[in-house]
C-alpha cells in the first residue's frame, strides 16, 4: 500500500514538474516571441522614421529650388527686363532721329530682336515661376502663345480643351518640354504645311494629359530626312517618359504628345 502512494505521489510530482516545464518553455516563446514583435516594431518605426526624415529632407531642398527659381525670376524681371525695354526706347528714339534709310532698316532689326529677346524672356519668366506648375497654367499659357503667334498671319486656328483638371500640379520640367513642343509643332505647321487652318487640343483622363496640334495642310513628304524639330519633340518626350505619335491623315497632320502626369 505504501508503495503504490509513493509511486503515486512520484507520478504525480513528475506530472507538476513536467507541466511546469511545459508552462515554463511556453512562457520562453511567448516573450521570445514578445521580444522579436518589439524588435520588428522598433525597426519599422526607426525605419518610418528614417524615411520622414529624407522626405523633410527633400521637401527643404524642394523648397530652396522653389525659392531660388522666384529670386532668378524676380531678378530677371527687375534687371534683364528693364535693361531690354531701355534698349527699345532708345532704338526707337534713334529711329525718329534717323535720316539715312539704311539706318532706319538697321534699327528696324534691332526693334525686332528686342522685341524677340522680350517673348523669350517673358516665356522664361512663366517657366520660372512656381506658381505656374499646374496644368491650368500651361494650357491657359499655351492658348495665349498660339494666339499671338498665329494673329499676323492667314492661318485660322481654333484651341479646344476638354477634361482638365486645372489645379493639378506638374513639375517645371513637364511644362518646359511640352511647351516647347507646342512651339516647335505651330513653327513647322506655318513654315511648312501651307494650311489654312491649324486647330489644337488639350485633354486629360485622371493623369493622363494629352496635347494635340493638327493642320489641314499638304502633309508629311514621304522619304524626306526627318529634321531637327521632330527628333526634338521625340527626344523631349521621351526624357518625359511620355509618347509623340506623328499621325498623316487625308487633309493634313496631326502631332499628338502623352504624358502621365
Amino acid at each position: 500500500m505504501t508503495s503504490l502512494n509513493e509511486l503515486k505521489l512520484t507520478y504525480a510530482i513528475i506530472t507538476v514538474v513536467m507541466l511546469f516545464f511545459v508552462v515554463f518553455i511556453i512562457f520562453v516563446v511567448l516573450m521570445y516571441n514578445r521580444k522579436q514583435l518589439l524588435f520588428v516594431k522598433e525597426k519599422q518605426l526607426k525605419e518610418a522614421e528614417y524615411q520622414n526624415q529624407l522626405l523633410q529632407k527633400e521637401l527643404e531642398k524642394q523648397k530652396l529650388i522653389e525659392q531660388e527659381r522666384e529670386r532668378i525670376s524676380h531678378d530677371m524681371h527687375d534687371d534683364l527686363g528693364a535693361g531690354i525695354s531701355a534698349l527699345k526706347l532708345q532704338a526707337e528714339f534713334l529711329k525718329q532721329k534717323a535720316e539715312n534709310s539704311d539706318l532706319t532698316n538697321d534699327i528696324d532689326e534691332l526693334l525686332k530682336t528686342s522685341e524677340e529677346m522680350n517673348i523669350s524672356m517673358r516665356e522664361m519668366l512663366w517657366n520660372l515661376n512656381t506658381g505656374n506648375d499646374t496644368i491650368g497654367s500651361f494650357t491657359s499659357y499655351s492658348k495665349m502663345y498660339t494666339e499671338s503667334f498665329l494673329k499676323k498671319t492667314s492661318i485660322n486656328f481654333i484651341v479646344t480643351d476638354r477634361g482638365i483638371i486645372h489645379n493639378m500640379p506638374v513639375s517645371a520640367e513637364i511644362r518646359r518640354n511640352m511647351f516647347l513642343c507646342l512651339k516647335e509643332s505651330l513653327n513647322n505647321a506655318y513654315k511648312h504645311s501651307k494650311a489654312n487652318k491649324i486647330s489644337i487640343s488639350f485633354s486629360q483622363m485622371d493623369r493622363e494629359f494629352s496635347m494635340e496640334i493638327s493642320d489641314d495642310g499638304i502633309g508629311m513628304i514621304e522619304g524626306k530626312n526627318e529634321g531637327n524639330g521632330l527628333r526634338n519633340m521625340k527626344r523631349r518626350m521621351k526624357e518625359l517618359n511620355g509618347e509623340f505619335e506623328i499621325v498623316s491623315k487625308e487633309d493634313g497632320t496631326a502631332l499628338i504628345f502623352t504624358i502621365v502626369i
